[in-house]
């Protein structure tokens, strides 16, 4: 028996289990389906997609899309102590002020800016520090000063208050390599007497008696046999954006039409559950480069020697090195586009080496108003969830024309100086796609995830959200959901500080005493 059980030791578990164990009065067991991985691939920032559809990766798809030509996009997971934070680009970028004073204002009081502002400070000032890169790619510099030529202002601080302009990304790294939720939360935390970790084991479902929540149940490896583990104060669902509804949906809480589709008994009907899908859909130009030298080469054993013994080189890039935030429209409260700069051609969502140097000018969309599901397949608890983002489904075609419009300008700041001069020709769509037509059927056909999935056990006041503003799962008493998926909306940045930031509020909530 412990005091609190954690599904998941990603982002936000590895943060939630840190946070807690500081008072050697509370137990805290840590569940995680991976391990803790030593591949150089996980210290390597230049590697992490590498990783894609290995033993690190829960190797999920989406469903076909329709709206990208009706392919599946591949959504990576990481499947590790760590979680996505192990295997992701290491931006530490977390949005606008009006990012969060909307939640507010939608019903999620006490997660204004102003709230979750210390929550922010405090993982930076002990355990999540932001760094800049041991070295800047010279393409990266170029793009800052062409989108400033472009109209686009610097900003020297992309986490500030408002963040619209361009710079230079901070990372999550120490010395050139990843320095995650796992060096600064897990590994300090790891020997303390009251936390227990538990990898490499499966949670089937929460266990529920009377309305509560009494523990959990997993599985070891590939073991059939089923363990339990109990908690005495409280269950909390870190498991992520996918994860997390998909454990809840198993325990019988959730859409009852799903549940029943796939023989689950339900325990507390909540609609709510894998529904409201978001995420940060991605295009862009990729561009032959010439007079210089990209990510392309990073691989030769120089760089490698370099990266080893000095923490520096090319190996030490994250990819995205640089971002524009953007507003579409002047009177919107914060940036609804991001044009991020990766000095490598990022082809085939990742998952194959580039042939010939080049550069990436992603195009991101920020504020989706398309919305999917993730819907249990099975009550086999192996069976991936269907993850269907319906990326560019709003009736009003919001999303494309966003995209359009990054494209253009992201064209705009490719023919400034000093990124043109760097410039040999615009692989895709090409120099031959001019108008939105030709626009749109490259949108379709090359978009992809920036891997960015939230708000599927949405937080808020109203009777359709899944979890309260303390991140109580509605209808369970003893039941917390901590992770991406309680964001009731996107911020205008990336996820993973967010995630920690979630997680450090949660651990207020946990510790605070009971009214």
């Amino acid at each position: 028996m412990h005091d609190i059980v954690i599904v998941g030791a990603g982002a936000a578990g590895c943060v939630l289990a840190s946070r807690l164990t500081e008072d050697p009065d509370v137990s805290v067991l840590l569940i995680e389906a991976g391990t803790r991985s030593r591949k150089l691939e996980v210290k390597i920032p230049a590697a992490f997609s590498k990783l894609y559809r290995t033993e690190l990766d829960w190797g999920d798809s989406t469903t076909p899309q329709s709206g990208l030509d009706g392919r599946e996009i591949v959504f990576p997971r990481g499947r590790m102590v760590g979680g996505s934070a192990a295997m992701n680009a290491m931006m530490v970028l977390r949005g606008h002020r009006a990012d969060y004073d909307a939640w507010a204002e939608a019903g999620c009081h006490g997660w204004a800016w102003n709230d979750v502002e210390p929550a922010f400070a405090r993982s930076a000032a002990s355990s999540f520090p932001l760094a800049d890169l041991p070295e800047q790619h010279v393409l990266a510099e170029a793009f800052v000063h062409a989108a400033q030529a472009a109209g686009i202002p610097l900003t020297h601080d992309l986490n500030a208050e408002d963040n619209e302009g361009v710079g230079f990304v901070p990372v999550s790294q120490r010395r050139g390599r990843r320095f995650s939720v796992v060096e600064g939360y897990f590994d300090p935390a790891r020997r303390r007497p009251n936390l227990t970790v538990v990898t490499g084991a499966l949670v089937t479902r929460v266990l529920l008696e009377g309305g509560r929540a009494l523990g959990v149940a997993y599985r070891l490896h590939d073991e059939e046999v089923e363990e339990e583990a109990l908690a005495d104060r409280e269950v909390v669902l870190c498991a992520g954006a996918i994860g997390s509804p998909h454990t809840l949906q198993l325990s019988g809480i959730g859409p009852r039409a799903q549940l029943e589709a796939v023989g689950i008994d339900v325990r507390h009907e909540s609609s709510g559950v894998g529904a409201n899908l978001l995420d940060h859909l991605a295009n862009g130009l990729f561009v032959k480069t010439r007079g210089v030298e990209t990510l392309a080469t990073a691989e030769s054993l120089r760089n490698l020697v370099n990266w080893a013994i000095r923490g520096r080189g090319p190996l030490t890039s994250n990819l995205g090195e640089a971002v524009a935030f953007v507003r579409t429209k002047a009177d919107l409260p914060a940036p609804d586009l991001e044009l991020l700069l990766a000095p490598v051609l990022f082809e085939d969502e990742g998952l194959t080496q580039p042939t010939e140097h080049g550069l990436t000018l992603a195009v991101v969309l920020l504020r989706p108003r398309s919305v999917g599901t993730v819907t249990i397949r099975s009550s086999d608890p192996d069976v991936l969830p269907a993850v269907d983002p319906r990326y560019l489904s709003d009736p009003g075609g919001e999303d494309m024309a966003t995209l359009l419009y990054g494209l253009r300008l992201a064209r705009r700041v490719l023919a400034q100086e000093p990124l043109a001069s760097f410039v040999e020709r615009e692989l895709q769509p090409g120099e031959h796609a001019r108008s939105d037509d030709d626009l749109r059927a490259h949108v379709r056909a090359f978009s992809q995830t920036l891997y960015h999935p939230a708000g599927t056990c949405r937080m808020g006041s109203d009777a359709s959200a899944v979890v309260d503003t303390q991140l109580r799962v509605r209808g369970v008493e003893h039941l917390r959901v901590a992770d991406a998926s309680v964001m009731p909306t996107l911020p205008g940045g990336h996820t993973n500080w967010p995630t920690v930031m979630i997680a450090e509020r949660a651990a207020e909530l946990l510790s605070a005493p009971a009214l």
